[in-house]
């Protein structure tokens, strides 16, 4: 009895007595299987962390997007979501690779994308070291990451998201798929939305001079509406948009919840039910319904259909 006393409470003293450092602890993902991975050569920032389920393989792959504004985040701070997706991803048969990429602070636009990009071509050219097969690839991002991960996914080609200091700069860019969480889509509509869902004027201040998306294209959104366009998913919807899974929460005052419904209708447009639509009603940005095995179920669901067709991969 006193051993299983001991047992029992030893642990959570010793969480107790490490407070936030531990709580961060049990939060945490597995180790990955490949950790700081260099995919570029350019900065620091351009590493990745990959996380393979057991066995041969090959097995399909998610890389994975941060969030923080476009300023903060790295690609092992997502806490429980990050070690959430990891198990569930993995228990499905299906590798997960999270990267870091250039934040405003260090880089302004086009340069997060250009390092998905960078980050995407390294694994299917290194696909066979990492047991993933290179041609079921798909992308996630959650907020920030969103937006870079669709902006990625969906302008396979286009050369002005090239990086020249890449290092598997040949290989091919299109992917399966690509699941958006709260992401932005249009930067220049999203105080009027915020208003329209009836969010504060505290919330609508995505258009000023300052606002995380001034700061990552690097100067007042309001001023550069061609540079705006081409950081916006919306710029990129075409009949070859790999399928997309665009997840919102109706009470998110930060991200509108119209933000996804404009790109779900402008792909489906031009692709009919390509963009799969789905609100979680009361949830927040950044909610952890977001997070929860139930959501990232759904999730897998979507992306070992996408990874079936494989009709977008090469």
């Amino acid at each position: 009895m006193i051993v299983r006393t001991i047992r029992i409470v030893l642990p959570l003293v010793l969480l107790a007595g490490l407070g936030a450092l531990g709580w961060s602890w049990l939060q945490a993902a597995r180790a990955p299987d490949f950790a700081d991975v260099a995919y570029g050569r350019t900065s620091p920032s351009q590493h990745l962390d990959i996380y393979v389920p057991h066995g041969a393989g090959p097995f399909p792959v998610v890389l994975f997007a941060h969030g923080g504004a476009f300023a903060f985040g790295d690609k092992r701070g997502m806490g429980s979501g990050l070690r959430n997706a990891v198990t569930a991803f993995n228990a499905a048969g299906i590798a997960l690779v999270s990267i870091d990429y250039r934040l405003s602070g260090e880089a302004k636009f086009l340069a997060a994308v250009q390092d998905m990009k960078s980050a995407l071509r390294f694994v299917r050219a290194n696909a066979a070291e990492y047991r993933i097969d290179p041609a079921r690839v798909a992308l996630w991002g959650q907020s920030a990451g969103a937006n870079i991960a669709l902006v990625t996914g969906m302008s396979p080609g286009v050369a002005l998201f090239n990086d020249p200091a890449a290092i598997a700069p040949g290989a091919d860019d299109h992917v399966s798929a690509v699941v958006s969480m709260y992401g932005p889509t249009d930067f220049l509509a999203m105080d009027a939305q915020l208003g329209v869902a009836g969010c504060g004027a505290s919330a609508q201040t995505h258009n000023a001079a300052d606002s995380p998306e001034s700061r990552y294209l690097g100067a007042h959104i309001t001023t550069i509406p061609a540079t705006v366009a081409r950081a916006n998913p919306l710029a990129y919807a075409s009949a070859a948009t790999p399928p997309l899974l665009l997840q919102h929460g109706t009470a998110d005052c930060i991200v509108p919840p119209l933000q996804s419904r404009i790109l779900a209708d402008r792909v489906n447009a031009v692709a009919p039910g390509r963009a799969v639509l789905q609100f979680r009603e009361g949830a927040v940005h950044a909610d952890s319904a977001f997070d929860a095995p139930a959501n990232l179920a759904i999730m897998t669901t979507f992306l070992r259909q996408a990874f079936a067709g494989a009709g977008h991969a090469k």
